[in-house]
């Protein structure tokens, strides 16, 4: 069974097909008495293209983790994270009937585009092509000039010299040791809010003896820790 997650968020039904593009950088150039060689250089960001279909009538086959949600309700997802601009995690596992986890692709994206298709062979639901591109987090740099004086032959002379600093997060928030599951809270969710990482949502699993990390319930105490 094929699950698929955008920011927490599991889709009813897993796309049929999934397109990853690593686009890469590589150069080639040509060199006199050698001719063409190439100038090998780390990948581009990776591109992932899917079409999903958004059900508006709970099928035997979609899966909703905390009950039935209409179509609206995923599309008004899919345009909060383009408004926001903003990086998410999209997962894609495959789990066993049993629970057990088979793999578990995990990237960190944002949404580049997604088109509404409608179309009277759909009936009432909706079919979404979506396009995710890679995200690598950068930070900025702060320079300090700092100035030491030195004398020499009752000379003062100025010197500076550059301090770089790269600004890291902190938190001053302790980490509760448990939480209570809230009505549409996934544990991928969980464990992005509270270890800072969602793909850590199987250590939870395993810690609270969760035999299918994709099925929580409302009012259900997890331990953190």
């Amino acid at each position: 069974m094929y699950n698929f997650f955008v920011d927490g968020v599991q889709l009813p039904v897993a796309p049929a097909e999934l397109s990853t593009r690593i686009n890469g950088r590589n150069d080639t150039i040509v060199l006199m008495n050698e001719g063409e060689v190439n100038i090998i250089k780390k990948p581009g960001l990776t591109d992932i293209e899917f079409e999903v279909l958004l059900p508006n009538v709970n099928y035997p086959f979609s899966v909703y983790p905390n009950g039935f949600q209409p179509a609206t309700y995923y599309l008004e997802k899919l345009e909060k994270l383009k408004i926001d601009d903003k990086p998410f995690q999209f997962i894609v596992n495959r789990m066993m009937p049993n629970g057990n986890l088979l793999f578990d692709t995990n990237m960190t994206v944002t949404i580049e585009d997604y088109e509404i298709l409608e179309s009277a062979d759909n009936g009432f639901d909706v079919n979404v092509r979506i396009t995710l591109k890679q995200y690598r987090p950068y930070g900025n740099k702060k320079i300090n000039l700092k100035a030491s004086t030195t004398s020499a032959a009752n000379a003062t002379k100025t010197a500076s010299k550059a301090v770089v600093e790269q600004k890291r997060p902190t938190t001053g928030k302790e980490t509760p040791k448990t939480h209570t599951v809230q009505s549409g809270e996934t544990l991928w969710a969980i464990a992005k809010k509270y270890l800072g990482d969602g793909s850590k949502y199987t250590e939870l699993a395993k810690l609270n003896n969760i035999s299918n990390p994709n099925i929580i319930k409302a009012g259900q105490v997890i331990k953190l820790g």
